[in-house]
């Protein structure tokens, strides 16, 4: 009989683990085994173990399965992988029309070719998107409050917060396959791999994860006011702020490179790095 081989993170989902378990554990007629990810353990020893027929359920949100492809990168799993979308913001299972605590399904295919991200000199793999700006300000903000509080976060608060007071913009390069832009008081400039982050934004609704082209998206929001800027932020939760094309430019590419003239946070797939000068994202096509 197979076993279903469930890797959850203890803290995905602002820390309801124990009901989101049970909640997948009546889900699955299969023997269960249950594994804390966040243990070296689960990936040496678990999953190591499997038989032909078992297959993992990664339980957590967008951070936990890019953990998850980043600790299982050089594996070579010819299991099945499925996902069971629990966390706080499940932007990838968005993407997919699934929503939270839906059934686990397969997500083999888009764990295959990830474009890669380096940030202070360290690369790692990553599924939805690079924040930087507002954007990392906000998961910044966020990491913060975890600290202090179990309750969930409001990133949209956070963000209208800093944009009228406490968020400041920077000058910025960007360069795509070798060409640079420069832009003035940028406020945000993400590259995707997917369409959403951040709980729901859109910063680039044409950008497509299983493209044969393999391009990576980037978006950057400049130019504008304080006051302005937050009369098109809500406009990024149906991607339609591109239509504002004075301060919102989308450039596609394989090797894109954001230089900010001051440090400001990054965010990949909602993990924080603070005190960023630059990020470069590349697509797997890029070393093709």
């Amino acid at each position: 009989m197979a076993k279903a081989y469930v890797l959850y993170n203890p803290i995905a989902g602002n820390g309801q683990s124990e009901e989101t378990v049970n909640t997948l554990r009546a889900m699955i007629s299969d023997e269960t085994v249950f594994c804390d990810m966040t243990k070296n353990e689960a990936y040496e020893k678990d999953i190591a173990s499997m038989d032909k027929d078992d297959y993992i359920i990664v339980c957590g949100g967008d951070g936990t399965l890019n953990r998850f492809a980043n600790k299982t990168a050089d594996m070579n799993i010819e299991n099945d992988i499925r996902y069971f979308p629990c966390g706080s913001g499940n932007d990838f299972a968005r993407e997919l029309g699934k929503e939270r605590n839906c059934e686990p399904f397969s997500i083999k295919k888009y764990l295959e070719d990830l474009p890669t991200v380096t940030i202070n000199g360290d690369t790692s793999f990553f599924l939805n998107g690079v924040g930087y700006g507002i954007d990392g300000y906000c998961c910044e903000v966020g990491d913060k409050l975890r600290e202090t509080s179990d309750k969930p976060v409001n990133y949209t608060s956070i963000a209208i917060k800093g944009l009228l007071f406490h968020y400041k913009p920077t000058n910025a390069k960007v360069t795509v396959d070798g060409k640079t832009h420069e832009y003035k008081k940028v406020w945000i400039a993400p590259t995707m791999n997917g369409k959403y982050y951040g709980g729901g934004m859109m910063p680039t609704p044409a950008q497509d994860r299983l493209a044969d082209d393999g391009k990576l998206s980037v978006m950057i929001f400049h130019g504008s006011s304080a006051l302005k800027t937050l009369m098109i932020f809500p406009s990024l939760f149906k991607g339609e702020h591109v239509k504002s094309t004075k301060y919102v430019e989308v450039l596609e590419g394989y090797d894109i490179t954001v230089e900010f003239d001051e440090p400001r946070s990054v965010q990949v797939d909602g993990e924080t790095t603070l005190n960023v000068s630059a990020y470069t994202a590349k697509s797997k096509k890029c070393a093709e």
